[in-house]
């Protein structure tokens, strides 16, 4: 995985991931990599195996889900009807938490740190990949203008990949003139790679009430992607995020919109954390 060293000019050349040496990982899946965490599926998988997984999709050119879940995630699950087709449908789910990544080893699961991930985390990985193999990727989400100033970026530093924006401020009803409209620009762009940005659940419920119309390419819920992208939200440093106190970094930024999500949200999933912890002992025993 890539981290920008201090003094690092985003505005610049992208820097060239292939001069760099990379640890080894895994080129296949293996039975013991999918475990539950808190009565939900997850996948104990690396950022350069979720690329790979991205990379042998769109060469094999099948519709491919790669859903993510965090506490947040977690938490809604279990309160919006419909969300759950999303992660029936994925056929990979990234763990976006390092407390759960924490959650996970104390119940006996083979979990590391390099197992989170999300967006940031392969987000250099992904874009030179995307410029080497010519990419078209498209993204839906964010503010009128957000995902165009973020494509436009992107477009700049990776000038071989082909990057398009749609706002995510749409009718999102199934078979709605905006819907429709939006639909419509997917196949005329005809992505290798179709990001999804509308905050959660709105972009969980997207894509499972649309999978039938969308192409046959590896379809990713994202999120702000690109708000970072495009310079409207600042990211917490990945430090951060390897030490699992990202989240006080967004709280801090934003505590109206957040406060809810991390300071009250988690006391609703003791419950089934207490009963994860009593399944682990009877695998012990």
């Amino acid at each position: 995985m890539y981290y920008a060293p201090p003094g690092f000019d985003p505005s610049g050349p992208p820097p060239d991931r292939r001069r760099r040496p990379r640890a080894p990982f895994r080129q296949t899946r293996r039975p013991d990599e999918r475990i539950a965490l808190l009565g939900e599926p997850v996948d104990l998988v690396r950022p350069e195996e979720v690329l790979l997984h991205l990379e042998r999709s769109v060469d094999a050119g099948v519709q491919s889900i790669v859903a993510n879940h965090n506490l947040h995630s977690l938490y809604l699950i279990r309160r919006t009807p419909g969300m759950r087709r999303l992660y029936e449908a994925a056929d990979l789910i990234e763990l976006d938490s390092t407390p759960l990544i924490h959650f996970a080893r104390l119940l006996g699961y083979p979990a590391r740190p390099q197992h989170r991930c999300t967006y940031l985390d392969w987000r250099d990985h992904f874009w030179s990949l995307a410029d080497r193999r010519a990419w078209r990727v498209l993204y839906i989400g964010g503010a009128d203008g957000v995902a165009e100033e973020a494509a436009r970026r992107l477009t700049a530093r990776y000038p071989r990949a082909t990057v398009k924006g749609l706002s995510g401020y749409f009718d999102a009803t199934p078979g709605s003139l905006g819907n429709t409209a939006v639909l419509a620009a997917i196949r005329d762009f005809a992505p290798h790679v179709l990001f999804v940005g509308m905050g959660m659940p709105r972009q969980e419920l997207w894509i499972a009430d649309n999978l039938a119309s969308l192409p046959a390419v590896p379809i990713l819920p994202v999120g702000a992607a690109f708000d970072y992208e495009a310079g409207v939200q600042k990211a917490a440093p990945r430090w951060m995020g390897r030490l699992g106190v990202e989240w006080l970094f967004r709280l801090f930024a934003d505590p109206k919109r957040l406060f809810t999500r991390y300071c009250i949200e988690p006391w609703f999933l003791i419950g089934p954390a207490l009963a994860d912890m009593r399944a682990a002992r009877r695998r012990k025993r």
